[in-house]
């Protein structure tokens, strides 16, 4: 059995290298069987849409797990209860693979030799950059980086009192589209203005709380993003007016608040009566009120 946690790429400043888990869980059951078949159940998001063949995400990356390590294919019988909506910035497509990666890891004599840093190189090949990779193999908050071709992560020390609370719409965005729309340069003031930026939002997660709000601006990818996005803008601008530091979560258009107390202010589980309608949408929040745990693998 693997659970693997959804996740916020970007957090504002960190485009490409901050990610954070949240409060959404996969959950994945895989047995190894005799035959070369691939049979996979699918509950949830994806239930409808989802290939049941060795396309299926969590295959390819099972597969390349065991490639990797040279160990053995087999056929496959997969239940998958899917949380986390896709297509909404939450980190579905690194979810699915590290969950591949993660079940092979069950199913080696030497799990060890799927290390969390063999995990994220051979995520980081599916994904092509590791920050939404790294929150959901490590958990908690992350800061991931490329060497080259090979990447790199580390945890970070958050406050214990940090709450996060995603908003997440009833629309779609293709990452594709959302990473279209960027430009190929961007001005250098810009550039020092994010550094700076997300070097203070480290601080800011350590227990700084007043330095969250500024600590969460960006002028690298939310803004050139607003045309394909703008329900998620609308909410963005909504919170913020509020004082409260919010981002788009990923590339979007589910958007992000860290803070503490955030029931208090509204933003607690549900479908609240305020969200509702703003930017055309009706809006669900996942409250989550401690760090969530990375990836995990039980043999049952």
């Amino acid at each position: 059995m693997v659970t693997v946690p959804a996740t916020a790429g970007n957090i504002g400043p960190g485009f490409d290298s901050l990610g954070l888990a949240l409060g959404l869980v996969d959950e994945i059951e895989v047995r190894a069987v005799a035959s070369a078949d691939v049979t996979l159940s699918i509950e949830g998001e994806g239930a409808e849409t989802l290939p049941r063949d060795e396309s299926h995400l969590v295959v390819r990356a099972l597969r390349a797990a065991l490639d990797h390590v040279g160990a053995s294919q087999t056929g496959l019988e997969i239940r998958a209860n899917n949380r986390i909506p896709h297509g909404r910035g939450l980190g579905s497509s690194a979810a699915a693979v590290v969950a591949g990666i993660s079940a092979a890891r069950g199913l080696i004599a030497e799990p060890e030799a799927l290390s969390p840093e063999v995990a994220l190189e051979i995520a980081t090949g599916f994904e092509g950059h590791p920050d939404n990779a790294a929150p959901a193999i490590w958990g908690g908050t992350t800061v991931a980086w490329m060497d080259g071709a090979l990447p790199h992560a580390v945890t970070l020390q958050t406050a214990a009192d940090l709450e996060t609370a995603v908003l997440v719409p009833g629309s779609v965005l293709p990452t594709k589209q959302a990473r279209s729309v960027l430009p190929a340069q961007v001005p250098h003031k810009d550039a020092a203005f994010n550094v700076g930026r997300a070097a203070l939002l480290v601080s800011a997660l350590a227990g700084h709380n007043d330095q969250l709000f500024a600590a969460t601006e960006d002028r690298l990818h939310q803004n050139y993003r607003a045309d394909v996005m703008p329900a998620a803008m609308e909410m963005l601008s909504h919170l913020r007016e509020q004082g409260l530091a919010t981002v788009v979560s990923g590339a979007g258009p589910s958007v992000l608040v860290l803070g503490r107390d955030l029931a208090a202010a509204g933003l607690g589980d549900g479908m609240p009566q305020w969200a509702r309608g703003i930017g055309g949408e009706n809006w669900r929040i996942v409250h989550s009120v401690k760090p969530v745990p990375g990836a995990t693998t039980r043999r049952v």
